[in-house]
């Protein structure tokens, strides 16, 4: 069968995932046009995004399967009671991966904009000063990217150069596949955790 097939240049090809488009999702449609109709901008935006990791970190407990003829009665060891967990920044770049920073404690608008203010800058040392002048930031509509001091500082510091709800250019909503950080980096560097 498998010759037939391949003879008659056929191949098994997996399925590409794809995000799902609702009727009222017209704000990615948008924003990929913006984006085709500026390449010039794509090495100058900084795509961010924050992760938490966990100490059982993604394992589906109904792939885990102790195969025997008889009931081993297998156990296996959770942590309800001491729940470990710390949130990861990282930023994208053009070729250039940004981080990852570790963020204490729980992230709020004003621990955001000490970031932005603080961290931020140090980790863009290395990038280069014609890249930083042009450069985009990026972010998602997490509830602490959009307070008001936040944005703010944003409009201070990137005038009509950042993306992200309540920028002239919007991020749309549902929209993981646009960002490099949740396309590949996130899964990928969880799975080495």
């Amino acid at each position: 069968m498998w010759r037939t097939l391949h003879n008659g240049g056929l191949y098994p090809l997996q399925h590409q995932p794809v995000q799902h488009l609702h009727p009222g999702d017209d704000a990615r449609l948008q924003f990929s046009h913006w984006l085709s109709h500026n390449r010039e901008s794509l090495p100058y935006i900084l795509f961010t995004d924050e992760v938490t990791f966990t100490r059982n970190g993604i394992n589906n407990p109904r792939n885990s399967n102790k195969w025997a003829q008889d009931n081993p009665h297998a156990t296996v060891e959770t942590y309800f009671q001491t729940r470990f967990s710390v949130n990861v920044w990282c930023g994208i770049i053009n070729d250039m991966l940004i981080g990852p920073v570790i963020v204490e404690d729980r992230m709020t608008g004003d621990s955001y904009l000490h970031f932005l203010q603080n961290d931020l800058p140090e980790q863009l040392e290395d990038v280069p000063l014609d890249t930083r002048r042009h450069m985009y930031l990026q972010h998602d509509g997490a509830p602490i990217h959009y307070t008001r001091v936040v944005i703010q500082h944003l409009n201070n510091t990137y005038p009509n150069r950042w993306i992200g709800r309540g920028s002239l250019i919007h991020w749309p909503a549902h929209s993981p596949n646009l960002t490099p950080l949740d396309f590949c980096l996130w899964g990928w560097l969880k799975g080495e955790v």
